[in-house]
């Protein structure tokens, strides 16, 4: 392949560490001399950044893969790599089922992409799925925002959920150190980012693997001691992370939040279901009475704030009685947004091979059901931003309507207004919010003399 004709092209499935993961790669491809070509057909190098949380977007990465491994034939310098969860989860099973591949690499070789691809450029087949301690962050990503970036704190899970495949496929906790995350963070400080997410598969496991205890006898390295350290990154005026644990999450963490201002009121905890046997057939480790009170805790330390979830539906034995207590948990809760699935038996999981499986139509029913309501009380939730300012930062124009431009508020909602974006991109501009809808806003902008009102909003 001459340096002139390299051409690559990505496609990401799944969560946040994916894309986190896809932007260094793509960083390393043109540390390389590659280029990014828009559409795959105009590449020579696919990577395909793969999911396997969801039987759906697994099937979608084979369907993908086909098209291009069909080309292959015709153009046999084109190279074809799985990356991702699907990779780590299949290994050779992947060069068995598409010969066309040239190299197959779970999640935690992501930094290792350029060895890798000397030895595919050689000749060779790779699998790389072995497990590896996750070499520090030396890559620079090729950022898809220059506004927004993601920022890993720690890679892996150690928990056991019966129905998750996450463990399997991204290893055990492996934490980077506070030096090296603050180092990342004022390093995009300097480059004009504006916000970061800081990222982690259960974020609230940071630093249990690091050494070191305080005199009280807690883990020296958390979440919360993380936030303080990095918070006056120069440059960098909001701080978000996800996702929470309900295990734990503490009410030191609420309070650190509640303290330091670039934290946004924002908060990701995950409930799964709102039945206790069902929790526990999960191995949650958590009941939702200690979910309500977690919730409890953040809107009297922090009323403000926005919350969200993911919740499943059709767990293996999830009774019509089951069902309705995770609806009684929605409706009582009323979340700003939830990430709702039914239940998708995954390989090498405890609860794919249970014999209490429920059928695609009761799980497609009550996942409707679910989502009927969760737009139902967005909506409710969203009424408390009418006629408020709030603090817009401008990521990007609107596609429908280039007058123009979006951003998210402090609370993580999508907000519309009217602007240039060559003259608003990366601005946090204050915006009364004039209109709203289950789960974005559009409102006008204020000019800069005119007084604010609070962003603190109301108990709802």
């Amino acid at each position: 392949m001459s340096r002139a004709s390299r051409r690559y092209h990505i496609t990401t499935f799944g969560c946040q560490m994916n894309k986190a993961d896809s932007e260094r790669m793509a960083g390393i491809l043109e540390t390389l001399g590659f280029e990014w070509a828009e559409e795959p057909d105009e590449a020579n190098l696919i990577l395909y950044n793969t999911c396997t949380i969801r039987d759906n977007a697994e099937q979608k990465v084979y369907s993908y893969l086909g098209r291009q491994a069909k080309r292959k034939q015709t153009e046999p310098d084109l190279t074809l790599i799985v990356a991702g969860c699907v990779a780590q989860q299949e290994g050779e099973k992947l060069l068995r089922r598409v010969p066309e591949l040239d190299l197959v690499m779970g999640p935690q070789h992501a930094n290792r992409l350029a060895d890798l691809l000397e030895q595919v450029l050689s000749g060779n087949q790779v699998v790389a799925t072995e497990p590896v301690h996750i070499m520090e962050d030396i890559t620079k990503p090729r950022r898809d925002s220059q506004v927004t970036a993601w920022v890993n704190v720690i890679y892996g899970c150690n928990e056991r959920c019966t129905y998750c495949v996450v463990p399997n496929v991204r290893g055990v906790e492996q934490s980077r150190t506070p030096a090296a995350i603050r180092a990342e963070m004022e390093a995009l400080g300097q480059q004009g980012f504006k916000e970061v997410t800081l990222l982690g598969q259960n974020i609230d496991a940071y630093g249990r693997d690091l050494p070191g205890v305080t005199a009280e006898g807690r883990h020296q390295h958390t979440l919360t001691d993380l936030l303080y350290f990095v918070h006056d990154v120069p440059g960098i005026e909001r701080i978000r992370f996800a996702t929470s644990h309900p295990r734990y999450f503490t009410d030191r963490l609420i309070r650190a939040c509640a303290e330091l201002p670039k934290v946004c009121e924002h908060f990701h905890i995950p409930f799964q279901s709102g039945d206790n046997n069902l929790l526990k057939a999960m191995s949650r480790g958590y009941t939702h009475e200690r979910y309500r009170r977690i919730i409890d805790s953040i809107r009297a330390i922090m009323p403000h704030a926005s919350i969200s979830a993911d919740a499943i539906v059709g767990f293996p034995g999830e009774t019509e009685a089951q069902f309705e207590k995770t609806l009684e948990l929605v409706e009582d809760i009323g979340f700003d947004q939830l990430n709702t699935a039914a239940y998708s038996p995954r390989p090498g999981t405890p609860a794919a091979l249970w014999d209490n499986q429920l059928s695609e139509t009761v799980k497609s029913d009550r996942l409707q059901r679910l989502n009927h309501l969760v737009s139902i009380k967005a909506a409710e939730r969203s009424q408390r931003y009418l006629g408020r300012v709030e603090e817009v930062l401008v990521e990007a124009a609107n596609e429908k309507d280039p007058t123009q431009v979006m951003g998210r508020t402090r609370g993580n909602r999508l907000t519309f207004f009217t602007g240039n974006i060559q003259q608003l991109h990366g601005q946090v501009v204050p915006v009364k919010i004039t209109q709203v809808r289950p789960f974005s806003l559009s409102g006008e902008p204020l000019v800069a003399d005119q007084p604010q009102e609070s962003r603190n909003l109301s108990p709802v």
